[in-house]
């Protein structure tokens, strides 16, 4: 160790440290993989809202719980055993081998990790703005408009031909059409 002092093998030394505690950020793709699975969106909620770690076991019952819609006392062994192998085999390894959770298989402990944290907007939508797509009731309102229109022309309560009421249904379902198709950009493009 010519010409190095303490300092530089310290800095080095915290360098080092800083690498490995701070695991890389995930590309979309790789959090949309991880997010795939039920049970895994389940794991990282439930580890995420505990303050402490908690044990393969109580997981794997609270998740067979949510999944059969009913509460941890009502579960079969079944159902329970079938969560279990498949969080042991499967999702916990690939949530610990990106940094999502610490998963000691050993002690059967699985904890949060400070990456979990940056899955909070893909699992909490309330925490997002809601999105404001209404174009399914745009549609629904016209469509019921359109159906009223027919079924009053083709009583005679109307008195109007059909094919006028035919150009009346085209027109509106165009228009909503048109407008859904500008407000998403598509023909802006």
């Amino acid at each position: 160790m010519i010409g190095r002092n303490r300092m530089d093998t310290a800095d080095e030394s915290a360098r080092a440290s800083d690498e490995v505690e701070s695991p890389p950020e995930l590309s979309l793709d790789e959090i949309y993989h991880l997010l795939q699975t039920k049970r895994r969106r389940d794991v990282i909620r439930y580890v995420r809202d505990g303050e402490e770690p908690v044990r393969l076991r109580e997981l794997a019952e609270q998740v067979a719980a949510w999944e059969q819609g009913t509460s941890v006392e009502s579960l079969s062994s079944n159902e329970r055993q079938r969560v279990y192998i498949s969080l042991y085999q499967s999702h916990l390894p690939k949530l610990d081998n990106h940094g999502i959770i610490n998963y000691d298989k050993d002690r059967g402990v699985v904890e949060a990790t400070p990456q979990t944290a940056q899955f909070d907007s893909y699992l909490d939508p309330a925490r997002e703005p809601a999105p404001s797509d209404q174009w399914p009731q745009r549609y629904a309102a016209t469509i019921a408009l359109c159906t009223l229109l027919v079924g009053t022309t083709a009583a005679g309560l109307v008195p109007i031909s059909g094919l006028i009421t035919t150009g009346i249904v085209l027109v509106a379902m165009s228009i909503v059409t048109g407008a859904h198709a500008w407000s998403t950009g598509w023909l802006h493009a």
